[in-house]
């Protein structure tokens, strides 16, 4: 199972003083340095963490992979086309948030987003979906171009359990199962622990963990490549 590192947290704690430490760059190489399969970030409408011009210089130097996180929007097609990552996600987005809620309600906008993801597509850039665990999810995904889904992990980290977390794992490596057997690339995340990754390793259809706070917590401890080092740890299979 590979891990790929969010740094948008590391762009929250700079833009709060905007003195330009820490880098989200400089911690995106570390984390390729320190065993990440990938790098994502998300480029949010408001910018309120990730910058345009972080972007730009994460594209130059990244040499694992590039998960654009964005909102179905003209603009954010338009600066992925630019940009070229190897991968976009498309992800629910409202300004009110702090973090992203919830699966893309894939089946309201499903009208527009084969036509979103076409050009994508066609330009060689990867298309994943960030959705719930949930099969009519995962074959519009298909149906619409995607080649990825990115289950929502959101849930079963809220548990409090070990009966609705044995329950919402059951959904989930379900939902894994059918996705690949319909040919569909599969990674998972959001909220995702040193406390409650473990199983996942067991799930063998999902290839990739997304992890972004966790991480960055854990590293103002002990710092990054021992927080990125302790997760590789536990989904190794």
């Amino acid at each position: 199972m590979r891990l790929a590192v969010n740094v948008d947290h590391i762009a929250t704690l700079r833009n709060a003083r905007n003195e330009g430490t820490p880098d989200p760059l400089e911690a995106a190489l570390l984390a390729e340095q320190s065993g990440a399969s990938g790098i994502v970030c998300h480029l949010r409408e408001d910018r309120r963490h990730i910058r345009d011009n972080d972007l730009e210089r994460l594209r130059e130097s990244i040499t694992t992979k590039l998960d654009l996180e964005m909102a179905m929007t003209p603009e954010m097609q338009l600066i992925a086309l630019e940009t070229r990552p190897e991968l976009v996600t498309l992800v629910p987005e409202k300004r009110e948030e702090l973090t992203t809620e919830g699966g893309f309600a894939i089946k309201a906008h499903y009208a527009r987003l084969a036509e979103f993801i076409k050009p994508l597509r066609q330009d060689g850039i990867g298309v994943s979906m960030f959705i719930e665990p949930e099969q009519e999810a995962i074959e519009l995904s298909l149906a619409a171009g995607a080649n990825m889904v990115e289950l929502h992990t959101g849930l079963y980290s809220l548990c409090t359990s070990d009966e609705a977390r044995a329950k919402e794992l059951d959904r989930i490596r379900s939902a894994a199962r059918f996705a690949k057997s319909a040919g569909l690339d599969v990674v998972a995340g959001h909220g995702l622990t040193v406390l409650n990754i473990a199983p996942f390793r067991e799930i063998s259809e999902i290839e990739e963990v997304s992890i972004g706070h966790a991480i960055m917590a854990r590293a103002i401890l002990i710092g990054l490549p021992a927080a990125i080092r302790e997760i590789l740890d536990l989904i190794k299979r």
